[in-house]
């Protein structure tokens, strides 16, 4: 924890509590938030906090997108307002690594100035986790002002898909497999592109999910981030931060879940006495803060091996996000529901903090690679397969 992690903590936790806890109730009841708050988080200098300067970012790396999301947790950020704020995380690095000088213009530098929203189009309505078998086609032929891309096919389960400017979409420009997906940037508006509808889901209330569709979509071959036929490739250098960044809502949830009933054992009467006076209460307290305390341990080890490891450390780092991710999953699951549990009728109140957290936490598990499938891949690089 250096000196500017400390303060960038101080201001991120400050952010939430003036910007975001006030109004999180009402965005969740409204199923997004609002674009504004997207132009006042950059502001602050917390949307491009991991990107280089040299994309608008604001220099860092990964360990300081860590200390930023754990300080808005406990201030009490939900998972589902993260995902929604920070949707750039997932739309923009293979944009800010493989995209021209100019779609870097277009699209990365206005949404890390909070002036526009992105989002990632993977999972289509036949597959999630399998990236090497998307089937939204992309054909290449000439147009009037240059070659374009024709775009058909479906997508769905994408985070800020209502909201976004513009989706980066993993589209088949090549033969089956991972070798034949490529990147494409499709903007809104464009003829052939359209939301077919808002999905209402048990948690993450506040970050809109859309189903996307794209019916002879003209794109222009410009748009095409990096070389034809490498999408998987990088899409898949993405996943390891990805996964750490869910771990870190796992444990982050479950640190303020645990903070909240605490907190309330302390201050609710029972018989006479406080809550927490029981020894029952007091060991679940216990092993809630256990599984925290791993989980955070785990995860930022991790993180600092991926930032600043060896190239050898590559396949070992991969299969410990996945291990990290389950990790973090896992305390998720036990302790948000134990803070339920704790708060009695008070924790399954609508609108109670434990309450969202508990439904946040059922998401975290499935998006990113569901735990089967990253168990099977870290077998697989363990050497156990």
């Amino acid at each position: 924890m250096t000196e500017h992690r400390a303060a960038l903590r101080a201001t991120a936790a400050e952010f939430v509590r003036r910007e975001v806890a006030p109004h999180l109730q009402e965005w969740e009841d409204a199923g997004m938030v609002p674009r504004e708050l997207h132009a006042a988080a950059a502001k602050q200098g917390l949307l491009g906090v991991s990107f280089p300067e040299s994309v608008g970012g604001e220099g860092g790396d990964l360990l300081d997108s860590v200390a930023l999301q754990e300080a808005m947790f406990e201030a009490g950020a939900s998972s589902g307002l993260m995902a929604a704020l920070f949707t750039g995380g997932i739309a923009l690095p293979h944009l800010a690594a493989n995209g021209s000088p100019e779609l870097v213009d277009r699209f990365v530098r206005p949404a890390l100035a909070g002036e526009k929203i992105g989002s990632l189009a993977i999972t289509e309505p036949g597959g999630g986790s399998d990236v090497a078998g998307i089937r939204t086609t992309a054909r290449r032929e000439p147009g009037a002002d240059g070659d374009v891309y024709v775009v058909n096919g479906a997508k769905t389960f994408i985070t800020s898909g209502v909201r976004a400017d513009f989706v980066t979409t993993a589209v088949r420009t090549g033969g089956p497999g991972h070798a034949g997906v490529s990147l494409l940037v499709i903007e809104k508006g464009t003829p052939g592109f359209t939301v077919d509808r808002a999905l209402a889901k048990m948690g993450w209330h506040c970050s809109d999910t859309a189903e996307l569709s794209f019916v002879d979509v003209r794109v222009p071959a410009a748009n095409l981030v990096g070389e034809e036929n490498s999408g998987f490739y990088q899409i898949a250098e993405q996943f390891v931060v990805e996964r750490i960044a869910l771990a870190v809502h796992a444990y982050g949830i479950a640190a303020r879940s645990l903070e909240l009933a605490a907190a309330y054992c302390r201050d609710r009467e029972t018989f006479g006495r406080p809550l927490i006076a029981n020894q029952v209460v007091r060991h679940k307290l216990v092993e809630m803060r256990r599984q925290v305390e791993v989980a955070r341990t785990y995860t930022r080890e991790v993180a600092r091996r991926h930032t600043v490891g060896a190239p050898e450390d590559r396949h070992s780092v991969v299969a410990e996000a996945c291990l990290a991710k389950q990790t973090a999953c896992d305390a998720a699951t036990y302790v948000c529901h134990e803070a339920v549990q704790l708060h009695g009728g008070t924790g399954y109140m609508h609108g109670t903090e434990v309450e969202r957290h508990y439904r946040d936490a059922r998401i975290l598990p499935i998006g990113g690679g569901a735990t089967e499938v990253l168990t099977d891949l870290a077998a697989k690089l363990l050497g156990y397969a």
